[in-house]
């Protein structure tokens, strides 16, 4: 054993090396994601799990505390205002995502070609996202109404006469859908901006040397290479829609009749107006389920097509 004193270098020669395994990173991983799944069940895994306990109740907020089984779905299987209510807020949904989707990629194509100017554009067209719901109905309502409304003193300036597009059974979802447009369509217009200027560039430079048209790039190059994308904001969109409540209850509240009434104002209306909130809370056990249902579609559709790649 040597006398005089152990160098450095010496020690790092000697001292063993603390090695950590596979198992070990990944325990001390999981600890990160305590919090997290804490914090989730909290505000979404106990709310849910209540509401499906709830439904098998009659609660009016009150004293009335009732087990009733089954018969708050079997009422709403068997209510018409319930399936109505099903089909405006799908009817939304397909009006509005289809359009957004088609203005969204309009614009993505068009501005993506810009040189200067495309930064401001994109900034421009960001600005309705970063209103509120509540805040967009209020402003297009004034904008909308038949005798202060600026859109209908255009019309009327025009030649045209007062047009009640709010109130009018026949115009109010497609106003509704009008107004979710202009709000939200920024949204599929950045993700695919962000899409098409990840593409590679080799297969649209082979196609227009050998005489693609710009038509046939769009088609058979650009659009299958934007699918995973597409079924992104297809299936963002879809569920965002299917949740409508703001633009809605702030605008029509449902009405005129029960012409754009959705599943969330229906529960809102029986929960808050009708006094029963188990009943509402069914109403949202069994939509939430179709929109999972929803959910799982979308993910099969990305599967099969890993599948086909």
């Amino acid at each position: 054993m040597p006398s005089g004193p152990v160098t450095g270098l010496a020690l790092r020669r000697t001292a063993p090396r603390l090695r950590i395994g596979p198992r070990e990173r990944t325990d001390r991983g999981g600890r990160f994601l305590i919090p997290l799944v804490a914090i989730l069940g909290l505000t979404s895994i106990y709310p849910t799990l209540y509401s499906v306990y709830m439904s098998f109740f009659d609660w009016n907020w009150g004293e009335r505390f009732n087990f009733i089984g089954l018969d708050n779905y079997i009422e709403l299987f068997g209510s018409e205002r319930f399936q109505t209510a099903l089909v405006n807020t799908f009817a939304f949904a397909i009006g509005a995502v289809g359009v957004e989707l088609v203005l969204g990629l309009g614009l993505a194509l068009v501005v993506n070609r810009l040189g200067r100017g495309a930064g401001t554009i994109r900034t421009l067209l960001l600005v309705p996202l970063m209103v509120s719901g509540i805040i967009v109905s209020v402003i297009w309502k004034i904008l909308l109404d038949p005798t202060v409304g600026i859109v209908n003193y255009g019309l009327k300036a025009l030649g045209f006469g007062s047009v009640g597009f709010l109130g009018d059974p026949g115009l109010a979802m497609a106003s509704i859908i009008m107004i979710d447009t202009w709000w939200q369509t920024a949204f599929i217009f950045i993700v695919l901006s962000a899409g098409l200027q990840a593409l590679p560039e080799e297969p649209l430079e082979a196609a227009e040397v050998d005489g693609a048209g710009a038509l046939q790039r769009l088609r058979y190059i650009t659009l299958p290479l934007l699918k995973p994308v597409f079924l992104v904001v297809l299936m963002f969109r879809t569920i965002d829609c299917l949740k409508v409540f703001a633009i809605i209850f702030g605008t029509t509240g449902g009405g005129p009749l029960t012409t754009t009434e959705s599943v969330q104002v229906l529960a809102y209306r029986i929960a808050f107006k009708q006094q029963n909130m188990s009943l509402s809370m069914t109403m949202m056990v069994i939509f939430s389920a179709i929109v999972l249902a929803v959910v799982v579609f979308y993910q099969l559709v990305g599967a099969r097509r890993e599948v086909e790649l």
